[in-house]
């Protein structure tokens, strides 16, 4: 990844971020904090690693993203948008009756989407199965799957990691959110330790640690990802990113903006894209 690339996916980054804070005040709905989180990851897979077509979105080879913690649709969507699945107005739509957009993805919905979310821990499972059946079907496309640390309290994901710590796909890649934060807490006072990259070891998966929002650092760490292996990239990232007030809060997992915290935020995106632009 050169410097070009990591220029133009910070450029895209932002402009997610300014979709998310845009939508949430024009529609008055959608979960800030864990959307931002995951920004820079949702960018690098689907503007620079994964093999997709949005001219073709349900292709045979394609690769496979499931967005298992589904309250981060509004990034998601943002993303989804500006890659080519659907128009970007249409995020206007976001939540409201008869939307394709909902709160919470639905499959075969919008182009782009592959999973159906609500309750929480239910995307693994998915993924297995999804990367399970290209195996003995001898293809080649690759599964992502991203999950919350908060939802990592749930226990269907543990048996899935069970499941998968047996069969090992390699084409399949487990994608942690920590961002350290949940509904009303932080995860460390709610399930204490997190050291996540000790706990997937013990489960026998290859688990690989990075900052969640350095491009580069993602792109070292999907690259090391071992064939043969269960693999598991756990991204340290900030809840709320991009916005100081926001960051590492625990109100703003759904919290909503007022008009003085949008134009707040707003300007703080703004600033950054000057800065960017002079780079």
């Amino acid at each position: 990844m050169n410097e070009s690339t990591v220029a133009q996916l910070k450029k895209t980054a932002l402009q997610v971020r300014l979709d998310c804070i845009n939508i949430q005040r024009l529609v008055g709905s959608g979960h800030l904090g864990g959307s931002l989180s995951a920004v820079e990851l949702l960018v690098y897979l689907y503007f620079y690693r994964m093999r997709i077509d949005p001219q073709r979105p349900w292709a045979e080879e394609r690769d496979i993203f499931i967005l298992s913690k589904g309250h981060a649709s509004l990034g998601y969507y943002s993303v989804l948008a500006r890659r080519g699945f659907f128009p970007v107005d249409e995020l206007k739509t976001y939540r409201q009756i008869n939307s394709r957009l909902q709160g919470h993805t639905q499959m075969d919905s919008a182009p782009g989407i592959e999973c159906s979310s609500g309750s929480l821990g239910q995307g693994l499972s998915f993924g297995l199965g999804m990367a399970l059946g290209y195996k003995k079907r001898g293809l080649p496309n690759l599964v992502y799957v991203m999950v919350g640390d908060g939802e990592l309290q749930e226990g269907q994901i543990w048996e899935a990691i069970i499941l998968q710590s047996r069969l090992c796909l390699d084409n399949l890649i487990l994608i942690i959110d920590q961002n350290h934060l949940q509904l009303d807490d932080y995860v460390r006072n709610v399930v204490g330790d997190e050291n996540y990259l000790e706990r997937f070891r013990t489960f026998g998966f290859h688990a690989i640690g990075v900052d969640g929002h350095d491009f580069l650092g993602i792109d070292r760490a999907f690259r090391e990802a071992r064939p043969g292996w269960a693999n598991v990239v756990i991204a340290d990232t900030v809840k709320g990113k991009g916005i100081s007030f926001m960051e590492n809060q625990i109100a703003w997992h759904a919290k909503k903006l007022n008009a003085e915290e949008y134009e707040a935020a707003l300007a703080e995106l703004k600033r950054e894209e000057v800065s960017l632009c002079m780079n």
